[in-house]
């Protein structure tokens, strides 16, 4: 799968999820949802040392901001399809294409 981090309009159908996203021009019709999933940002980050050379947690504001993750099967006619990672940023609305596999 390459990955993208390009902008894309997303209209919603009659689910929650997308049925159908302009990316680059092009109007791709959602044919199949193959998965959806919601990620935050990376627990794991290490904590930071304060001025006293004590390592302290540090609450990382990114674990609170959600995104939201579709899979989605597109086609733009009969022969051109494609597996696409659809992402909701909760925090601005927006969508973004963050993967492509066609």
């Amino acid at each position: 799968m390459r990955l993208y981090d390009d902008p894309v309009e997303v209209r919603r159908g009659e689910t929650e999820g997308p049925d159908q996203f302009l990316w680059r021009g092009r109007l791709w019709k959602v044919r199949a949802v193959l998965a959806h999933w919601v990620e935050t940002a990376p627990w794991w980050q290490p904590a930071q040392e304060s001025a006293g050379g004590t390592a302290e947690p540090v609450v990382n504001a990114d674990l609170l901001v959600e995104r939201e993750l579709w899979r989605v099967e597109a086609g733009r006619g009969i022969s051109s399809t494609g597996v696409f990672d659809l992402s909701f940023d909760w925090s601005d609305g927006h969508w973004q294409l963050v993967g492509c596999a066609d």
